[in-house]
């Protein structure tokens, strides 16, 4: 589809922009405007949406973004925020007539504190970086996305990310200890630091998840942990997806609080087992992997109560890592299953939302009819453990209407999540994906709550304004008057 052509107001206002900002950076060709060298930037994870920013920026420093805010606001122009563009809610879908605000130069770990057991890093370190950066030393930070390759920590912390590893360690928000940021104002604020709890409000926690709406991120202070004495994984497999689940459940009730619990079924095991050849077996319907640490022995007392709940649970496969590469193995083909799906479909889209550990059989269950309703396949690869899904709806957008039918889909999905007493995201975020599904768990008088708390940090809307709440309101008037009528803010956006 045809990109819409800027009006002259844009191209006006572009071009003084465009000035200006090569005036603040003190690399020019950090300011792009060339509709080529935009394209880099044109959505995120979420490709189905597409939009060439106005303006993309590339700063260098913590004093360039402060300017570069300072501007937009005096100008009255909206500000994307964007890391590594790994979101998969469209959170960092650029705007036609924004300025698209790139952290990606901001990659430098500035210090490793093992006194305090933390690292203070830059927004645009992946977060993989970290963990390398202190194992030899044995450490580690255990948020884990399986994008961490590629995923910055300055995402994560938008989003909250999780990962493998937050079943037991928490997600991005139980292990950062601060941030600086800066305002849409341009001011530059500290939140938290080294310390464990900062007095006063919660604001770093009202930062953590935020989405880039309350203010760019330049510095992060994370926790790191001391490295496990022992860890092992379990592979275990069964008969139908209902059978796992169930199995999920009783290791928790048990008091099993594993380090990892994943889940897979059997589209995905064999999209993973061709992908990265991790010795899945291809005969079940569901695999669990279940990741133990601690020292050897209560490992192994755990595992054996583990083999027998899932004996109980109608397991047909179970096996135990003999060694640190097999473990990795294991890991590998869970790692690697978003990109091995593409080996099974077209085009798939990855939902992320979170339920209560038992409604996961009754969730599976009710999947499995609404993939039969819509004649689409789903492949399921989620966080078992803290009820974390994440279906990955298989579509051809070649097909006519096929991406609309994918996008119902997941949002029946989604709506069944709330209605067993879930939530519409466990660590992806609303974006534009979720936005207008907000009304299914929150009320009006919610959203207007939340939408005062963005007012307090940007009173005129312009940090990534169109991502998580359906209809805005004008701070000055909070529940009179809309700025747009909760249609997409996005009309002139094409999809695949």
């Amino acid at each position: 589809m045809q990109m819409p052509k800027p009006n002259e107001d844009v191209i006006r206002k572009r071009g003084k922009l465009v000035a200006a900002l090569r005036h603040i950076l003190a690399d020019p060709a950090a300011v792009i405007d060339d509709e080529a060298a935009l394209r880099a930037f044109e959505c995120d994870a979420l490709s189905a949406y597409r939009q060439l920013p106005m303006i993309a920026v590339l700063p260098s420093t913590v004093g360039e973004i402060s300017e570069i805010l300072k501007l937009c606001a005096s100008e009255g122009v909206n500000v994307v925020p964007r890391g590594a563009g790994t979101s998969l809610s469209g959170g960092a879908l650029p705007l036609a007539d924004g300025v698209l605000l790139g952290l990606g130069k901001f990659n430098k770990i500035l210090e490793i504190d093992y006194d305090n057991r933390c690292v203070v890093t830059q927004p645009g370190v992946t977060n993989l970086a970290i963990t390398d950066a202190v194992k030899a030393d044995g450490f580690y930070y255990a948020p884990d996305p399986s994008s961490q390759i590629a995923c910055t920590i300055g995402g994560n912390v938008a989003e909250n990310s999780g990962g493998v590893h937050c079943l037991k360690y928490g997600l991005t928000t139980h292990n950062v200890l601060g941030v600086e940021m800066v305002t849409m104002e341009g001011e530059v604020i500290r939140l938290g630091g080294k310390h464990l709890d900062a007095e006063g409000y919660d604001l770093l926690g009202v930062i953590t998840g935020s989405e880039g709406l309350l203010g760019v991120i330049t510095e992060v202070t994370v926790r790191i942990l001391r490295s496990p004495e022992h860890v092992s994984a379990q592979l275990i497999g069964f008969p139908s997806s209902e059978q796992a689940g169930d199995c999920v459940g009783k290791i928790i009730a048990a008091g099993i609080i594993p380090a990892g619990m994943e889940m897979m079924d059997r589209y995905a095991i064999q999209a993973a087992e061709e992908f990265c050849h991790a010795g899945y077996p291809l005969d079940v319907e569901a695999l669990l992997i279940v990741e133990l640490d601690g020292p050897e022995v209560e490992i192994a007392h755990y595992q054996a109560k583990i083999d027998r709940i899932a004996e109980e649970c109608g397991a047909v496969v179970s096996r135990t890592s003999a060694s640190e590469q097999e473990r990795m193995i294991f890991w590998a083909g869970r790692k690697a299953a978003f990109p091995a799906v593409g080996r099974i479909s077209p085009d798939y889209m990855c939902m992320d939302g979170t339920i209560p550990r038992g409604a996961l059989p009754k969730v599976l269950a009710r999947m499995s009819e609404l993939s039969k309703q819509y004649g689409l396949r789903v492949a399921n690869v989620f966080h078992a453990g803290d009820g974390n899904l994440h279906p990955l709806i298989l579509f051809d957008a070649n097909n006519p209407g096929e991406l609309e039918k994918c996008e119902a889909f997941g949002a029946d999905i989604l709506k069944l999540c709330v209605e067993v007493g879930g939530v519409l995201t466990g660590e992806h975020g609303v974006g534009i994906e979720k936005r207008d599904l907000m009304g299914e768990m929150f009320s009006e008088d919610d959203l207007k709550q939340q939408q005062r708390l963005k007012c307090a940090f940007d009173p005129d809307g312009r940090l990534n304004p169109g991502k998580v709440f359906p209809i805005l309101h004008r701070c000055a008037e909070l529940g009179q008057m809309h700025v747009h009528n909760g249609e997409l803010p996005f009309p002139d956006i094409p999809r695949f």
